[in-house]
């Protein structure tokens, strides 16, 4: 007789309820231990909106906000900003990356030292470590996520950077809201990013922001 092995349960056995935010074993991880999720801002070019396509995402559609780790997609956005970074992305002609480097001869000097530099290009990028708070619940997600902006949407980014501080104070004291806009030019469409004060934020925003700033803080 074969026995029926039970792998995972859905909710907590009472054997660990009285463990839950002890995080034993996890006492030498440190924020660069994890995988950060990213935001990604979905065009018609995207897998994620193919429905024929293996990457595609129930529910995607062009112009939403997609969580690339959890698969978890948003019309708009309310966020908390911690941290800006400006980055310089090498990418080949078949979509493999090459890294984040600080500056464009960082990144140019690891073109040249590959076999056939020709194929790689550099992308200048904004990277925003965001928090996002539920509109609904009023609930803030403990787990930040990234968001990069380049192209077109590094005027965007720059307009952003530019608002917070005129706003004064910390990076992470006010709430904004992420929407979209469609765009075009001679060359196409495409959708970008729009933001929006919509106040300081909460004191157990601020405090969980602030402490994820002071992990990520290099």
């Amino acid at each position: 007789m074969t026995n029926e092995i039970t792998l995972a349960s859905s909710e907590l056995p009472a054997h660990l309820q009285n463990t839950v935010g002890a995080g034993r074993g996890n006492e030498d991880m440190a924020a660069t231990d994890l995988s950060i999720p990213r935001l990604k801002l979905l065009q018609r070019t995207n897998d994620e909106t193919d429905p024929h396509h293996p990457k595609y995402i129930q529910g995607a559609e062009v112009g939403s906000f997609c969580n690339t780790l959890t698969g978890k997609c948003y019309k708009e956005l309310y966020v908390v900003s911690i941290k800006f970074k400006h980055q310089f992305q090498v990418w080949s002609d078949k979509r493999k990356f090459g890294g984040n480097y600080p500056s464009a001869a960082a990144a140019k000097e690891y073109i040249a030292n590959q076999d056939n530099p020709a194929e790689w290009s550099i992308s200048e990028t904004h990277t925003h470590l965001l928090l996002i708070k539920d509109a609904e619940t009023g609930q803030t997600d403990t787990t930040p996520v990234i968001m990069d902006f380049s192209n077109t949407k590094l005027k965007v980014s720059r307009d952003w950077n530019s608002q917070i501080v005129m706003k004064g104070g910390d990076r992470f004291a006010g709430l904004w809201k992420l929407g979209t806009v469609s765009m075009s030019n001679d060359k196409g469409s495409w959708v970008n990013i729009t933001t929006e004060f919509i106040g300081w934020a909460q004191e157990d925003d601020y405090k969980a922001a602030e402490a994820l700033y002071e992990q990520h803080a290099d």
